[in-house]
């Protein structure tokens, strides 16, 4: 089949349901699955086998954090929103991504355009200087894309995980601070991160059946400080509370209630379903989903313009309801953790935070 521009499709409920019935649905489904289960009981400091197409991705990923050292924030007049030169740096992936992807091992050349565009929107969205879950599923996509062309291969699961994945997330915050990229939305995800979902899933992988280590330990600091090198769950709560100083039950609060769940067996299992109803099954993201030649779409056709139009601005008149997600497109500005951390400095001392530094920033 040749490689084809990927487009959005999905924009309706009903297209929505047709996709969540699909072979595409179900091949992604699948395919975060093998990628949870062949990192459990790893952690992020383990040895594992890290083939040349592997060593290459992550090289593609140094690429993209180096164009983002190279785009400076600008003085954005005290903004506590998203910096403007985020979308310098995004027109400079852009315009980098099909030659990053040339530099894969074994990529065919007229796949190039196709798994660019997964590539391309994998860092937020130009327009709106934002960040979610929509951005990080792209990463996934074209993961996935790579190994159905034969560039990545069942052996590079877990070293997809914990160097690949874990690499992504680690430029997506060099991006997030030096940029100030807003939440998609109002509510992060769920209350697990205002960014990311993933990390929390194949976090929860790497703890299953540890032998001391238990969900409720997340509210242990050195607990977390210890094991943060370690494992992606501990890793992003240091993150949060690195950004954030009050408790996690104010600001966090599905991460409060999911730490008295008893097993971490448990909590991967409730992750996993989680991701399926609330990313792959909200329309307000998976309308922004690409489908192309890899990831193909065969559902019903759009409906009229002025139905599209309705059902997709349907309760986003007002803070986002249980129904809309977080929402990436509903146009409502999120201050980033970043701008209100910025501004904390700024009111206690009367000085500008500057370059990319991580703050506390009080709860409100």
């Amino acid at each position: 089949m040749e490689s084809e521009s990927p487009a959005k499709a999905i924009l309706s409920k009903e297209q929505l349901a047709a996709f969540q019935q699909s072979e595409t649905h179900r091949s992604l489904v699948a395919y975060i699955e093998t990628l949870n289960d062949a990192v459990v009981g790893v952690k992020l400091t383990d040895p594992c086998a890290e083939s040349p197409a592997v060593l290459a991705v992550l090289d593609v990923l140094d690429r993209v954090e180096q164009l983002a050292k190279d785009t400076p924030a600008v003085d954005n007049k005290a903004s506590r929103f998203g910096n403007p030169a985020f979308r310098t740096f995004h027109d400079k992936v852009d315009e980098a991504a099909p030659s990053l992807n040339q530099s894969l091992p074994g990529l065919p050349a007229d796949a190039v355009p196709e798994v660019s565009a997964y590539l391309a929107q994998s860092w937020g969205n130009k327009e709106r200087i934002d960040y979610g879950s929509g951005m990080e599923l792209n990463f996934l996509c074209w993961i996935i894309c790579l190994e159905r062309l034969g560039v990545l291969g069942p052996t590079d699961h877990t070293a997809l995980v914990v160097r690949v994945f874990w690499r992504y997330i680690q430029v997506m915050r060099t991006l997030q601070s030096t940029y100030w990229l807003e939440p998609a939305g109002s509510h992060g995800v769920w209350g697990l991160d205002d960014y990311h979902f993933l990390p929390f899933l194949f976090g929860s992988a790497q703890l299953k059946g540890h032998k001391y280590l238990r969900p409720k330990s997340i509210h242990d600091s050195e607990v977390v400080e210890e094991f943060a090198k370690d494992y992606m769950y501990f890793a992003c709560i240091r993150f949060i509370n690195s950004v954030k100083t009050a408790s996690l039950r104010w600001h966090s609060p599905m991460l409060d209630d999911i730490s008295a769940v008893k097993t971490w067996d448990k909590v991967n299992q409730g992750m996993i379903k989680m991701y399926l109803a609330e990313v792959l099954g909200k329309l307000p993201v998976m309308q922004h989903f690409l489908f192309g030649s890899l990831l193909t779409y065969d559902g019903p056709a759009a409906p009229p313009a002025d139905a599209v139009y309705a059902e997709a601005h349907a309760g986003h008149a007002h803070a986002h309801g249980e129904d809309s997600g977080w929402a990436d497109g509903c146009g409502i500005p999120v201050p980033s953790a970043f701008g209100a951390a910025a501004e904390e400095k700024r009111k206690a001392t009367g000085l500008r935070l500057a370059g990319a530094g991580i703050r506390p920033v009080p709860f409100d």
